[in-house]
């Protein structure tokens, strides 16, 4: 239904094998959106002091409802730049983009690297959630320990150690330190 109304409003065409792509219009809209919900979580983070893992549910409630008028606001109060709770810019910020700034995966860090936590995926809040639990956040440094057989990689970040699977850490962007 709702690609039904995307396609009848020529915000999305449907491609060859069934592949959906927005048009101009439609990734306009899309982009309004997401900074939208950008600006929505530094609020939540920033005026309000709610818990960075639980900011990106909440924007998600939140987005579709604030009006030109408040995003204006919200603009002049925190900024049209920046980074929201999780490290990700407010701009967007691909893989490329990652990568020209020297990021890397903390899965790609060897036994004794050192980095900080740049940025972390934000769309899942029990990661989160166990993320924060184990003090891995955006600005915390971290020392890979050991990489274990099992694909886990035991980490210390200040004065605790934490195992983490490969999995979370390939959803991690960190900056490693020379």
């Amino acid at each position: 239904m709702a690609l039904r109304r995307l396609r009848r409003d020529g915000l999305a065409v449907v491609k060859k094998g069934g592949r959906v792509q927005l048009t101009a219009e439609g990734r306009g809209i899309a982009e309004r959106i997401r900074f939208r919900h950008h600006l929505i979580e530094r609020m939540l983070s920033e005026m309000f002091e709610m818990e960075w893992y639980k900011v990106h549910d909440e924007a998600e409630r939140l987005e579709h409802a604030v009006s030109a008028d408040f995003e204006e606001k919200l603009i002049a109060k925190l900024g049209a730049n920046g980074v929201c709770p999780h490290g990700n810019d407010i701009r967007g910020d691909g893989v490329a983009e990652r990568r020209s700034r020297g990021l890397v995966l903390l899965r790609e860090l060897k036994p004794g690297a050192q980095a900080t936590i740049e940025s972390l995926f934000e769309r899942d809040r029990a990661l989160l959630e166990y993320f924060d639990e184990r003090s891995l956040r955006p600005g915390v440094h971290i020392r890979v320990i050991h990489l274990n057989p099992d694909d886990t990689i035991q980490l210390e970040t200040g004065a605790s150690a934490s195992l983490l699977g490969a999995s979370a850490a390939s959803k991690i962007w960190v900056k490693p330190i020379d």
